[in-house]
């Protein structure tokens, strides 16, 4: 990634130390959170408050995400000794924790339903130079049966359940971490690892706040 401008530097390396404050402890994803410049990806109007640990609108009844939850997920996709290969994301929106994977994994493939938030995020990232960056206009609960597998699959919306597809495109001992509903007002976050090619182990974390997760395009 082509370096950020610097006078945001102290604004990114204080979100860090948030993040880190709130119980993330993977070094490499900090170190992520520490070099992406989160206001490139939001209206100048909210730059004052790109640095706080909050969600913030992206147009279209779309988030995004707080940077303390983006880690949390990200850390949780991260496997003990085992570096991320090659990662799919749900839910591109501005383009944000898209470049934060981008700096962790070998290969990330984003894909975004919303025509206009792929063609925001397509010109926020560009800046960049991101080589390891695919984006992807399409419907993210079919996934990229094309791709796959994944070493990690990333979810940025939240649906009654995992998609199918999703489980199918998880390469053996990958991880997928994804916010669920479990009714209208509350939503757990969920980590599933591919244990074979038949049995996948669930777990249940913090309780979270997302977008829903829709079909097709529009």
């Amino acid at each position: 990634m082509k370096q950020p401008v610097e006078r945001f530097a102290a604004y990114r390396q204080a979100l860090a130390a948030k993040v880190h404050a709130s119980g993330v402890k993977h070094g490499k994803t900090l170190e992520a959170i520490a070099t992406v410049p989160r206001h490139a990806f939001m209206d100048p109007g909210l730059h004052a408050q790109a640095y706080e640990d909050t969600a913030l609108p992206i147009g279209h009844e779309q988030t995004i995400s707080k940077p303390s939850v983006v880690a949390r997920m990200i850390e949780l996709m991260h496997k003990p000794r085992h570096p991320l290969g090659k990662v799919l994301e749900i839910g591109t929106g501005c383009g944000y924790q898209a470049a934060v994977l981008s700096l962790l994994a070998d290969e990330v493939y984003s894909i975004e339903r919303i025509r206009p938030l792929h063609d925001l995020a397509r010109a926020k990232l560009r800046p960049f130079r991101i080589n390891n960056l695919r984006l992807i206009y399409g419907d993210g609960i079919l996934g990229l049966p094309q791709a796959a597998p994944f070493d990690g699959i990333i979810l940025a919306a939240a649906g009654l359940g995992i998609p199918d597809a999703l489980l199918d495109q998880l390469a053996i001992g990958g991880r997928l971490v994804a916010p669920v509903a479990k009714n209208e007002k509350e939503q757990q976050l969920v980590m599933v690892e591919r244990m074979s090619s038949q049995r996948y182990q669930r777990t249940v974390l913090d309780g979270v706040f997302f977008v829903p997760l829709q079909s097709g395009v529009v």
